[in-house]
């Protein structure tokens, strides 16, 4: 394969290798990487390919689990609750080609590497199973195995989100008014009892270092901080984040942050916020270029040739 043409293939195939590699590891800069590792192995392949798309399946594929080895060595030690680095989508952006939620995530840090990569290949990706198990060097029947206890583990955690775009800015616009005035009234209307607060901030910025659960306990906290205030939490922009409705905001002590609403049976019952600011590099990317149309983190480096 003529060189021109090998990372024409590449390109091609690069979109997918990075949502893969994103719903592997759960952080944007890290799929971006590894994908980026991805290019020169492709490029070294003596011979032709007859599989391209599954041949840099398999480099990135692995190249991911080499990466959670030590990923989940770094969390055991990490400040406060871990969140996915938010993939943000703007309002008329197409959407993301696959049905990975934010919920469903969080679901998937439960399983072990292999059946992370057997379930999102074979489920998510559509791979067929004989592929998946030249992947991950297992017998079909194994890898049938680790995507069937897989599937069980996260099946709660599937999407089941019937809102229209309207719907979810209304509630997303009554959150973020009510949250900042601290409204309890409005916040028992729209938060579900069992509600629970995931906040990331990785020891680098001001977050809830234990989660939050129950409807009593995050209406005190919104009410307390909304007394506490000292300034006013500006909403920017309404967005999906990993196929959830939520926003992108400056909050308290002027922070970034973004907020993610888990949404059953028209209630709130679960918020995902984002403040560590390693983690939001791309949204303040995203907001600096303005909206273009392009989903954030899947704008791809300068290839190293």
């Amino acid at each position: 394969m003529p060189p021109d043409e090998r990372l024409a293939v590449f390109e091609a195939q690069r979109p997918r290798l990075l949502r893969l590699a994103y719903r592997m590891l759960g952080s944007l800069s890290e799929a971006e990487d590894v994908v980026q590792e991805a290019w020169p192995r492709w490029a070294a392949v003596n011979g032709g390919i007859e599989m391209p798309a599954a041949y840099l399946t398999r480099i990135v594929t692995r190249l991911c689990l080499d990466q959670l080895k030590s990923a989940r060595a770094r969390r055991e030690e990490y400040v406060g609750p871990w969140l996915p680095e938010p993939l943000v989508q703007q309002a008329g952006e197409e959407a993301i080609a696959d049905d990975v939620t934010l919920t469903l995530m969080m679901a998937m840090e439960r399983l072990s590497p292999l059946e992370r990569a057997a379930f999102l290949l074979h489920d998510i990706f559509g791979t067929p199973l004989t592929e998946v198990a030249a992947v991950l060097e297992r017998e079909p029947a194994a890898v049938r195995q680790l995507a069937s206890r897989a599937r069980r583990h996260v099946r709660e955690a599937r999407p089941r989100y019937d809102l229209s775009p309207e719907s979810a800015s209304d509630l997303v616009r009554a959150f973020h008014e009510a949250s900042t005035k601290g409204d309890i009234k409005a916040l028992s209307g729209i938060l579900a009892d069992q509600v629970t607060i995931f906040s990331d901030g990785g020891g680098n910025v001001l977050a809830f270092r234990n989660v939050v659960r129950g409807m009593d306990r995050v209406l005190r906290l919104f009410q307390g901080l909304a007394r506490k205030a000292a300034y006013r939490p500006q909403l920017l922009r309404i967005v999906m984040i990993d196929g959830l409705p939520g926003f992108v905001s400056i909050d308290r002590g002027a922070a970034l942050q973004t907020t993610a609403l888990e949404v059953r049976d028209g209630k709130i019952t679960a918020l995902y916020i984002v403040r560590n600011p390693d983690k939001l590099r791309h949204v303040e990317a995203m907001l600096a270029e303005g909206s273009d149309g392009r989903i954030a983190g899947t704008e791809p480096k300068r290839l190293v040739r």
